[in-house]
């Protein structure tokens, strides 16, 4: 008789020291738009698709901006299935004059099943800056059983998604839409639901009169922030220009209150004491009350933001108190992922009563200042 396999326990973080740890942000192939992961770009058949990825391949193999917005430049990889050699030449012609020579094209590949995977992370040891691999189209590559549901759907992503962040790069499939379409743009795409439910970005060209040359670009996804694109294709050069943003307008400034603390931190070189302490003081400055635990949720969403601006930050227990040290530094962070100790840091220290249940805050003031 067999004996069963053991169980190996769950490997648990508690929330208190996963809410502290630093993660590097995410990266992008193009910036807030196109992350590392899997994407896909949904569309009806004919409808411009092919022309904004091969756009996009080619500005990325350049290194330059899509749609004013940073590429990380590299190598990329178009699988362009339906089209001959013929055909991609002809629209490369009529995008660019000036075609990169690390932008590659193939117009044949494996499916999923046969080795697919395998053939990109050949292309990619050859290649090892390559940023961008557009599959179009993803049905082609599809492994074509007759299994058509939710499991298989978002098994043959996560095969891809898989692929991608082991290869740390962005992977872009190319798909079509149902005839029937749908209100939610997330429901329009072909399949079940577990294609866009394995996606970390989905984005929906949806094109009205075909004559009129304008669409929308509705884009969604785990690490972008929704938004809407309004385009128009330029029929001169074959590339869809941006009309508007919806994000464009939005205020992407650092809060007042992070700038306060900022210039707080870089007067007294390093704050310690508990979150409720640390938003009096910044409240003084700013005029106005901040809770402890807004402050604290704007100091973790602009981390890396700070850190440019030189103020580190970590939280730590001290005789069962939640404390947080904040340190102004051009040093980087430590590898164990919390700021620079503070005899590195600085060589003053403004410190404060460790009473978490206390609401007063001492202000800012010379006698708040000793030498660390």
């Amino acid at each position: 008789m067999c004996m069963p396999k053991p169980i190996e326990r769950l490997a648990v973080i508690d929330g208190e020291t996963l809410q502290d740890m630093r993660f590097q942000p995410g990266k992008f192939c193009i910036d807030t738009l196109l992350p590392q992961g899997i994407s896909m770009l949904g569309g009806a058949p004919k409808n411009g698709k092919s022309w904004m990825v091969l756009d996009w391949c080619v500005r990325i193999a350049k290194g330059e901006p899509v749609w004013n917005l940073p590429v990380k430049q590299g190598s990329t990889l178009y699988l362009c299935l339906e089209d001959p050699l013929r055909r991609v030449q002809d629209r490369l012609l009529q995008l660019t004059d000036e075609a990169p020579p690390n932008a590659f094209f193939a117009t044949a590949a494996e499916k999923l099943d046969q080795g697919l995977c395998e053939q990109i992370r050949e292309f990619v040891r050859e290649h090892p800056d390559t940023a961008l691999v557009a599959i179009d189209t993803f049905q082609i590559v599809r492994s074509g059983g007759q299994d058509i549901s939710y499991a298989s759907d978002y098994e043959e992503v996560r095969e891809l998604k898989k692929l991608a962040d082991e290869l740390q790069l962005s992977i872009l499939l190319v798909h079509h839409l149902r005839k029937q379409g749908a209100s939610d743009p997330l429901n329009k795409l072909s399949g079940t639901t577990g294609i866009s439910g394995a996606m970390d970005a989905i984005f929906i060209l949806d094109r009205g009169q075909r004559s009129e040359g304008a669409a929308t670009l509705v884009c969604t996804g785990r690490d972008i922030e929704t938004r809407k694109l309004d385009l128009r294709f330029s029929k001169s050069d074959c590339s869809w220009e941006l009309v508007q943003d919806s994000l464009e307008n939005r205020s992407i400034e650092m809060p007042e209150e992070l700038t306060a603390l900022t210039e707080f931190v870089r007067s007294i070189q390093t704050f310690s004491g508990n979150n409720t302490q640390l938003a009096g003081a910044v409240s003084k400055l700013v005029g106005k009350e901040i809770a402890p635990k807004s402050l604290k949720q704007m100091m973790n969403r602009w981390r890396y933001i700070l850190e440019e601006k030189g103020v580190f930050f970590r939280s730590h227990r001290s005789n069962g108190q939640r404390l947080v040290t904040v340190s102004f530094s051009s040093a980087p962070p430590d590898s164990d992922g919390s700021a620079a100790s503070d005899a590195t840091l600085s060589s003053a220290e403004f410190t404060v009563p460790c009473d978490p249940d206390s609401a007063e805050t001492p202000g800012f003031s010379k006698e708040n200042v000793r030498p660390a």
